[in-house]
C-alpha cells in the first residue's frame, strides 16, 4: 500500500478518531510543558551559558537511556552551531572515555531522576579536576543537581503517556533547552552565515549559504556593452554570450541598464537596428552583490528574471544565472 494523504471522501471511523485525539492531547501536554519551562527560566540559564561560552576545550554533553540519546542530539547542535562539543556516554566514560574530557572542558549531563548510578565516575572526574558541571533534571535535590555548578531545572508536569512513564514531556523540555543553550551561544558569538556555511557544507543548505561571488560568471563572460552600441552590436554580444541579456554600461563598467529578449521583442520594428542601445535598455536594472547569499539570489530571481547583474561599489563584477544556481542545489 502506497502512504500518501488521506483521501478526501475516507470515511471517520472510531479508531482513527481516537488516535487523533490521543495525538492532540498529547501536543497539548507538551506545549503546556514547554511554557511552563519557559517560565521558570532565570539567572541560572545565563549563568549556564556564560560557562560555556569561556570554555577553552568542548563542551561534553552525556546522559543514560532517553536523556543520553536527547544528550547525543544537543551536542550536534551545539557542534554545528559553532560551540565545540562531544557525547561522551557515562558508562563508557568509567570505562577509559574519561579521557576525552579534559581540564579545559564544560560538562553538560541530563538525567530526569538525576540519580542514575552511572553518572558517579564522571561526577566525581568534574569534582577532582574542577572542570564546570552544569545539569539538566527535574530533581535539583538529586546526587546529580547537589554535583552541579548549575542547575537548569525541568518543571514538575507528568509525563504524557497515559500511565505517566514512557520520556516523552520530559525529554521533549530537554531538547527544547538544550537548542536554547546552543542558539544563546549562537547569538553571544556572533556566529555567523559564513562560518554555518563552513560547517554544513553539504546538502540544499550548504548550497544556499553560498556567496553569489562563488558562482557568478566572470569577464569575458559577461556580456557588456556600451550605452553608445547600436542595436546590431548588442545583437552580437547577446549572441556570442548566450545569457538572454545585454548589460548596457557607461564608463566601461558601470551599469546603467539592461536589454533582455523581452525588450527586443517589445521593440521589434523597422529600423531597430538602427537604434542605439540606450535607446532600447531598461534603466536600473536588478542587481545584486559579489558578498550576498545564493539563496538571495535565488528569491530575486524566482518566476521573474533568470539572470542577475553582479555589482560591486557600482561596478559590473559578474553575472549570475538561475540556473547555476539550481544546478547546485540551491533552490
Amino acid at each position: 500500500m502506497t502512504s500518501g494523504a488521506p483521501s478526501q471522501g475516507l470515511a471517520s471511523n472510531p479508531s482513527t478518531d481516537r488516535d487523533l485525539d490521543v495525538a492532540r492531547t498529547l501536543l497539548g501536554q507538551e506545549s503546556a510543558a514547554l511554557v511552563e519551562l519557559s517560565r521558570g527560566l532565570d539567572d541560572r540559564f545565563s549563568a549556564a551559558v556564560e560557562i560555556f561560552a569561556k570554555v577553552g576545550g568542548r563542551v561534553i554533553v552525556g546522559g543514560i537511556g532517553k536523556s543520553g540519546q536527547i544528550a547525543r542530539k544537543v551536542a550536534a547542535t551545539l557542534a554545528s552551531t559553532g560551540t565545540p562539543a562531544q557525547f561522551v556516554h557515562p558508562s563508557e566514560a568509567s570505562h577509559g572515555d574519561l579521557g576525552m574530557v579534559t581540564a579545559q572542558d564544560a560538562v553538560l549531563l541530563f538525567s530526569k531522576s538525576g540519580e542514575n548510578g552511572e553518572l558517579a565516575d564522571i561526577l566525581s572526574y568534574t569534582k577532582r579536576f574542577g572542570i564546570p558541571l552544569v545539569a539538566v533534571t527535574g530533581s535539583p535535590g538529586s546526587t546529580l543537581g547537589l554535583a552541579a555548578d548549575v542547575v537548569l531545572t525541568l518543571p514538575d508536569v507528568p509525563e504524557a503517556c497515559p500511565m505517566g512513564l514512557a520520556p516523552t514531556t520530559s525529554t521533549t523540555m530537554m531538547m527544547a533547552l538544550g537548542d536554547a543553550l546552543a542558539v544563546a551561544l549562537l547569538e553571544r558569538s556572533g556566529f555567523s552565515a559564513d562560518r554555518f556555511r563552513v560547517l554544513h557544507p553539504g546538502g540544499r543548505l550548504g548550497a544556499s549559504l553560498q556567496r553569489v561571488g562563488d558562482l557568478m560568471r566572470k569577464a569575458p563572460e559577461v556580456p557588456l556593452v556600451p550605452h553608445s552600441a547600436s542595436m546590431s552590436d548588442v545583437l552580437l554580444v547577446m549572441s556570442e554570450k548566450n545569457f538572454g541579456c545585454a548589460g548596457i554600461v557607461e564608463d566601461g563598467d558601470r551599469l546603467v541598464g539592461i536589454i533582455t529578449d523581452g525588450d527586443l521583442r517589445r521593440h521589434m520594428a523597422p529600423g531597430l537596428l538602427e537604434l542605439a542601445a540606450a535607446d532600447v535598455m531598461t534603466r536600473d536594472p536588478q542587481t545584486i552583490s559579489s558578498d550576498s547569499l545564493v539563496a538571495e539570489a535565488v528569491a530575486m530571481m524566482a518566476g521573474k528574471i533568470t539572470n542577475l547583474f553582479v555589482v560591486d561599489d557600482g561596478r559590473v563584477v559578474g553575472i549570475v544565472r538561475l540556473h547555476d544556481c539550481l544546478r547546485a542545489g540551491a533552490a
